[in-house]
């Protein structure tokens, strides 16, 4: 409809001035009409005038859109043209458009005001930076916590927060870390995320932290409960037994508050003073040997790490347990896949390799074909160490007491060999993991970090 009305109005156009030529090629030469050529001439410089504005008042309409796009002014109106009614429908779409887009701005507007509301309030910093300089976002709980407001460089918070700073950068561009800040006189441990990406050819690094000061003093009591707990029923176990024999050999040598002479003292309750003494003895080994376990928990040197070639490590400890796994008639297999070295103490990590395949050992006493795996392999940039038996399994009430030092499932055991090997895997910056399903055996995965 459109086009036909403007088809319409340019055809009407180009037939007058058609029309005025022909009337001005008649009167041409023509003295007489003098006077009407010029009249003639100039009604058709204004007719062409009127041709050319009409043609290109499209292009205006349409250079005027899209400046008012450009420039984001949406306040620009394109009814109520002097034109006439034929690009209604042209200014009715033009004017749709730029209502659309004013709409998709004030709603994008609208969510960004309510991401920053919703930043701005949840309990956790956060700090985005540009290109490693400009600050574009820290909201109000990381100013909070770093005692800091209204930064927006990343080298005056550097000034302001050195410690938070280094601590960040020394992270680089992904990865999480522990913090420990002091904040006046109230030390605090921030757990910080980093992460970064790439967008419209600018480099953003997005930091969230939060204070965890509570979840550790609430782990801390747990752990200190769950120690004391078995501290507790180790040493009472020992102690127990002592007084009551003391007890014991004190009724035997005397009564009422007399004491037998030697004379009275006949073979038999000689023999009893004896078993006693040999009994407290041992106990007393007992406690003394606990209490050497104890200080080697204490006591963990710090690893030296270095490149260690996996299948050296390997080598090395089928060597030390090939006599026993034989006599045990335990298939023993060590696997290794996508991975040549690891960062690692060989003599720390050896320790913990043997407790655990001395406690896999145990897991397949009463299994048919009893197997163990040690395997090595790469996850991403992690070197995993996996050992791997056909055993027993274990329960899950036990699964979640297995790491606490002391506790042990086995009758005689010392319950440090886990413990001891979970802190030597957190010197190490690792961790340590374990699957386990009772019938079908246990897996247990040491994490290295890449």
């Amino acid at each position: 409809m459109l086009f036909k009305k403007f088809s319409f109005k340019l055809l009407v156009r180009i037939g007058f001035i058609i029309l005025n030529l022909l009337a001005l090629s008649i009167i041409f030469g023509d003295d007489r009409l003098f006077f009407n050529q010029i009249i003639l001439f100039i009604v058709l410089v204004i007719q062409i005038y009127e041709l050319v504005r009409y043609i290109n008042y499209t292009n205006r309409e349409l250079a005027k859109f899209l400046l008012s796009i450009k420039h984001n002014d949406f306040s620009v109106n394109f009814k109520g043209s002097k034109i006439g009614q034929s690009f209604e429908e042209l200014h009715d779409a033009m004017d749709g458009i730029i209502q659309t887009i004013e709409n998709s701005k004030i709603e994008k507007e609208a969510q960004f005001h309510y991401l920053r509301l919703v930043v701005s309030n949840i309990n956790i910093g956060i700090i985005s930076i540009e290109d490693d300089e400009n600050i574009v976002l820290m909201n109000r709980p990381a100013e909070k916590t770093l005692g800091v407001e209204g930064i927006n460089n990343w080298n005056i918070l550097k000034e302001k927060s050195p410690r938070f700073v280094a601590d960040i950068e020394s992270i680089g561009d992904q990865g999480r870390k522990l913090i420990e800040l002091q904040n006046t006189d109230d030390p605090f441990t921030l757990s910080v995320d980093v992460n970064s990406m790439k967008m419209l050819n600018k480099t953003y690094k997005l930091i969230t932290f939060q204070d965890i000061r509570g979840e550790i003093e609430q782990k801390e009591i747990e752990a200190w409960h769950k120690l004391i707990r078995i501290l507790t029923h180790e040493i009472m176990n020992s102690v127990t037994p002592i007084s009551s024999l003391t007890e014991t050999m004190e009724s035997m040598l005397g009564a009422d508050g007399k004491t037998k002479k030697a004379a009275e003292l006949d073979d038999e309750t000689i023999e009893d003073l004896r078993f006693s003494l040999k009994t407290i003895h041992r106990r007393s080994d007992g406690m003394l040997s606990f209490i050497d376990d104890y200080r080697k928990l204490t006591k963990v040197a710090k690893p030296k790490l270095e490149p260690v070639v996996i299948d050296h490590l390997f080598v090395s400890i089928k060597s030390l347990l090939k006599g026993e796994m034989d006599k045990a008639n335990i298939q023993f297999n060590v696997n290794i896949k996508d991975v040549d070295s690891i960062l690692l103490d060989a003599s720390l990590i050896e320790q913990v390799l043997i407790n655990l395949i001395k406690n896999s050992t145990h897991a397949v006493e009463n299994v048919d074909k009893p197997a163990i795996e040690l395997n090595a392999y790469s996850e991403g940039k992690k070197g995993i160490i996996e050992v791997k038996d056909n055993g027993q399994g274990i329960g899950e009430k036990e699964l979640r007491e297995i790491f606490v030092p002391f506790f042990s499932t086995k009758k005689n055991g010392s319950g440090i060999g886990l413990s001891l090997s979970k802190q030597i895997m957190h010197l190490h910056g690792g961790q340590i993991k374990v699957k386990s399903e009772v019938g079908k055996g246990t897996s247990f995965y040491l994490v290295f970090k890449g």
